[in-house]
């Protein structure tokens, strides 16, 4: 086991840089799920609202969507070490902001808050994602990506079952102020850090200056390269299904396995762990980087086949199981296509180019729970069939993947190999 883990060891032990890096995910990742439960909270204990309560959830999601194509411009044509630290800082100034939320007439401000934190972190995650090939070699890229997708599912798993237990014990204008703490934590590491970046050239920066035009100059590149506009597409052909099936875990327990927050946290963790393990598994089958894209196309498939069978099932530890599968084979995914974005893509486009995924991934997620509520409300569908239905939905996308942008790719791969390289 030690033999297994020690590439991951080595990395952060003499990687210094991707080492801080790292630590500040972790401690800002921990945070976010840290304080999200109490968020949720917050609103309920001044609303007994659903909707209300669904709101936040829509609101975080499209924030993060609508200011993703300034955001990865902004990432692109500044020193993104700096921007970090400054998302950092603003991020816990405004969580410290939650604490004024005292009344139902007040609630309105942590819609305000969240839309602010969830822009800024628009900011953060494609310059913390661009960044990691400038801090680590050829070599270690493939580990680091690992090592950060395992860190998120355990963090993921560990931090919303310590949330919510310190959000009942210490209430939520303490765990506001520990997620703030989280916030300065990060921004220590980063300071430490020595991230270099390749900065656009005079010409460029002056040919740029006006930011629709970068970002329209991202989309242009993007959909002129082929071979990046195909990982690109990626997480979002993967979550347009699995955004709902998530989503649904949540209706399984209250409806199928009548266990409500104890069930749905066991289906939650096994979907971390899954998340977690799947990165590494997928390095173990899929070694040749030339078979991702074809990988990808089979990791849809194989999830979709595991959420039917969720949905099939009516026992619990089946469902934790298939549920751990399928979340595997999401975890492979997502790391794959990062990879070959932050190898594909030029370090002045990178900011962009990976929050145009990030804005294609929203837009998925949030189309794809809203039908599934919609069919639900209409009771178009009950919970286990609509399961089946969008499971289906899942595997024939892999299907047709592998159909279409996976034989595209051979050609380039021919291509390249023709052209040695």
């Amino acid at each position: 086991m030690l033999e297994k883990l020690r590439p991951y060891i080595n990395l952060l032990k003499n990687n210094h840089n991707y080492r801080r890096l790292w630590l500040s995910q972790v401690v800002s990742n921990f945070g976010d799920w840290f304080g999200i439960l109490a968020v949720y909270a917050l609103i309920t204990k001044y609303s007994d609202s659903e909707f209300l309560l669904g709101l936040i959830i829509v609101v975080k999601m499209m924030s993060l969507a609508s200011f993703s194509p300034f955001a990865g411009y902004i990432t692109d044509r500044f020193n993104r070490r700096h921007l970090m630290m400054f998302c950092d800082i603003l991020r816990g100034m405004i969580v410290l902001g939650l604490l004024l939320v005292v009344s139902y007439q007040t609630l309105w401000l942590a819609y305000v808050l969240t839309a602010l934190q969830m822009m800024l972190s628009a900011i953060f995650e494609p310059a913390k994602t661009s960044s990691i090939p400038n801090v680590t070699t050829e070599q270690e890229l493939v580990d680091a990506n690992v090592l950060s997708a395992a860190s998120w599912s355990i963090i993921f798993t560990m931090g919303m079952g310590i949330g919510g237990l310190a959000t009942e014990w210490l209430g939520t204008d303490l765990v506001f102020i520990l997620d703030a703490i989280s916030y300065g934590v990060s921004t220590w590491f980063i300071y430490r850090a020595v991230i270099p970046q390749k900065e656009m050239d005079p010409e460029e920066l002056e040919r740029t200056k006006n930011p629709l035009t970068g970002i329209r100059e991202g989309f242009q590149y993007l959909f002129n390269q082929p071979h990046i506009l195909r990982p690109t597409l990626a997480k979002g052909c993967f979550t347009m299904f699995l955004g709902a099936l998530t989503y649904m875990l949540i209706l399984v327990s209250e409806d199928v396995l009548m266990m409500g927050s104890i069930g749905l946290g066991l289906l939650y963790s096994a979907r971390g762990i899954g998340t977690g393990v799947g990165p590494v598994i997928g390095r173990r089958i899929f070694e040749n980087e030339s078979s991702w894209i074809w990988g990808m196309g089979l990791c849809m498939i194989f999830a979709g086949v595991n959420y039917a069978l969720v949905g099939l099932s009516s026992s619990l530890g089946l469902m934790l199981f298939f549920v751990f599968v399928a979340h595997a084979a999401s975890g492979a995914n997502w790391v794959m296509s990062t990879v070959l974005l932050q190898r594909r893509t030029p370090d002045t486009f990178r900011g962009r180019i990976f929050s145009t995924e990030w804005l294609l991934f929203t837009l998925a997620q949030s189309a794809s729970v809203i039908i599934a509520s919609t069919l639900l409300e209409q009771k178009l569908f009950t919970i286990q069939e609509l399961i089946i239905f969008f499971a289906i939905m899942l595997a024939i996308t892999g299907v047709i993947w592998n159909f279409t942008v996976t034989q595209k790719e051979r050609v380039y791969q021919r291509e390249l190999a023709a052209d040695g390289g």
